[in-house]
């Protein structure tokens, strides 16, 4: 993950760091396990684990590129769009899946 200390001499808002900090969270308080996958991780069911919280619901922060990202959430194995995404879309097989503008 990026740290602002390895960035010396770049400002925190600068073209030379293109990376930024998105926290997903999940209000599914009954399931096992949930994760995110998405164009940033090769839709690798394993590749982003989400973390259960003490209130039950899940988050997980990663650092992501500027730009549009498609993503969806899996809890218990079974896709479901993100109601906190920026908006929604279709995926190249025609499917929906959640779209985050991240800038």
């Amino acid at each position: 993950m990026f740290n602002e200390s390895d960035a010396v001499g770049v400002p925190p808002y600068s073209a030379k760091r293109n990376l930024h900090q998105v926290v997903f969270r999940c209000d599914a308080r009954e399931a096992k396990e949930v994760s995110v996958v998405g164009d940033f991780n090769g839709w690798n069911p394993r590749a982003t684990p989400m973390t259960r919280q003490p209130d039950g619901r899940w988050m997980v922060s990663l650092e992501l590129s500027h730009g549009f990202h498609e993503y969806l959430l899996l809890v218990d194995g079974k896709p479901v769009l993100d109601p906190n995404a920026t908006g929604k879309t279709r995926n190249a097989r025609y499917e929906h899946v959640s779209l985050l503008a991240v800038s």
